[in-house]
């Protein structure tokens, strides 16, 4: 059993926001690799399984490297911590307001149930409100609703994942 570290998270968030870990491969969309990384710099174990399950990424960030889907892909993640109880884990809660640093946000622009955009949160702002640190466009800081993104339309839907403090296997 490992305890998750909510400020290191943030202080590789905060290193990373605008530049690329030579580690890992960078994805023209590289929203949820950048997230994955921020969760695994925050001590969250790499669940291995077959056929690309499980959360996890083998590498040096060559081009040989391999990856799960749910390490790279924005619906796989989001999909991932609502159903995984082993490792890294999260519970679903029902606003913004009840998230901290280290957590995550999904983003399904659209509202179709595609899943297109994830962020970290990395701040807290003096409404109470999450700021997000992103890939792909790059972002530090950013509210986390959007509502300045091009992507954001009426339809919108947000998933929030409070990550567990601790993770069981």
């Amino acid at each position: 059993m490992g305890a998750y570290d909510r400020e290191k998270v943030v202080y590789y968030a905060d290193k990373w926001w605008n530049s690329y870990n030579p580690r890992f491969r960078h994805f023209e969309d590289d929203c949820t690799n950048y997230v994955s990384q921020c969760l695994f710099a925050g001590g969250a174990p790499m669940t291995y399984a077959a056929n690309r399950s499980g959360w996890w990424y083998k590498g040096n960030g060559s081009k040989s490297d391999s990856w799960s889907f749910s390490w790279t892909v924005a619906h796989n993640l989001r999909w991932f911590l609502e159903v995984n109880k082993r490792g890294l884990t999260a519970t679903v809660v029902s606003s913004a307001g009840q998230l901290t640093i280290g957590d995550v946000i999904c983003y399904d622009f659209d509202g179709d149930g595609k899943w297109q955009h994830n962020t970290i949160v990395t701040a807290i702002d003096s409404s109470g409100m999450p700021l997000v640190n992103a890939h792909s466009i790059n972002s530090k800081k950013r509210y986390w609703s959007y509502q300045d993104s091009s992507a954001w339309t009426p339809n919108i839907q947000y998933k929030f994942f409070h990550i567990s403090d601790s993770f069981k296997f």
